[in-house]
């Protein structure tokens, strides 16, 4: 069953088109791209999405249906599922974001809660196993606008999405070139404080093995790797040990823009805000106590393409 998946977050817009089969054998990518489109600009200060974010975004899904469009085959349709997550949901204009995707794709986008956005995450990292490791998992999900957790080993077992992203941490306080110790103890504060009200629900303290999703994790993995340009196929089931994600934390905090930029797996939209992502991570491996995070390119873009089947 050949499916398009659609997945619309604070700083990306991903979209993942491939054939299922319904025997839960390994799917078939058909396209994934990415779009760095920085959808939740502002939307931490304002409360709205800004006309120029919702234009950039505009623009990337016009590109993806028309690849929609070339792989339906002769019927000319194919079930698409488009998800929209943190800035979406906290935004006051929504109703302008799901009127330009509906035009678009044809069908209704769905702004999804943020436990819908962890289950759903949890699913497309864990469907053909997690990569190594002993379950149960915790499974993170570090975003631009939210931090999805969730502990399962077939199933869910408690979740939770908490305000702390890499774009709304870095509007909320990583603002300088590099950002000052004091900027960074702030933005450490709130991502303790979600943590806090992450152990209230989540049986975090029973995960044996830390899968980190998203692109704040793949980055921090294909620098720990060394590689020369980013490689899905090296990076995927890579695993990160605890004091690799510290230092390399520390080293992107403290370094400049033009620095961070140089750095040969760097996606050009992800230069200003990995230093708050790394950060994240490095706060959920010392507080959990983790040896390793265990890095998996499949994520809620594939929990998407699963649902559809």
């Amino acid at each position: 069953m050949r499916v398009a998946a659609v997945d619309c977050g604070t700083n990306s817009v991903r979209l993942l088109i491939a054939d299922i089969a319904r025997d839960g054998s390994e799917p078939v990518d058909v396209e994934r791209r990415m779009e760095i489109v920085r959808l939740g600009q502002g939307v931490d200060r304002t409360g709205r999405l800004a006309p120029e974010a919702l234009e950039r975004t505009f623009t990337a899904m016009r590109g993806y249906a028309q690849l929609i469009a070339e792989h339906a085959g002769p019927s000319g349709r194919m079930p698409v599922r488009v998800v929209a997550t943190s800035a979406t949901r906290d935004a006051s204009n929504r109703a302008d974001f799901v009127a330009g995707v509906r035009e678009i794709f044809g069908v209704e986008p769905e702004v999804v809660t943020g436990e819908e956005e962890a289950r759903l995450s949890f699913t497309g990292a864990t469907n053909g196993g997690p990569g190594a490791g002993d379950a149960p998992y915790l499974v993170v999900d570090i975003g631009g606008g939210s931090t999805e957790f969730v502990v399962g080993t077939d199933a869910v077992e408690g979740a939770l999405s908490v305000d702390i992203g890499c774009v709304r941490l870095t509007e909320r306080h990583l603002k300088g070139d590099p950002p000052d110790q004091a900027t960074v103890e702030a933005a450490i504060a709130d991502i303790e404080a979600a943590m806090d009200r992450v152990e209230a629900v989540v049986p975090v303290r029973r995960a044996r093995t830390l899968v980190g999703l998203a692109g704040s994790v793949t980055t921090v993995a294909g620098i720990a790797l060394g590689l020369p340009d980013y490689d899905p196929a090296k990076i995927h089931h890579s695993r990160v040990p605890a004091h690799e994600v510290h230092e390399i934390s520390a080293r992107l905090l403290g370094m400049t823009h033009d620095e961070r930029a140089a750095i040969p797996v760097m996606h050009p939209g992800r230069v200003d805000v990995i230093g708050a992502g790394a950060l994240i991570l490095d706060r959920i491996v010392a507080r959990y106590g983790f040896d390793e995070v265990v890095v998996s390119e499949h994520d809620i873009l594939d929990g998407i393409a699963w649902s559809l089947v």
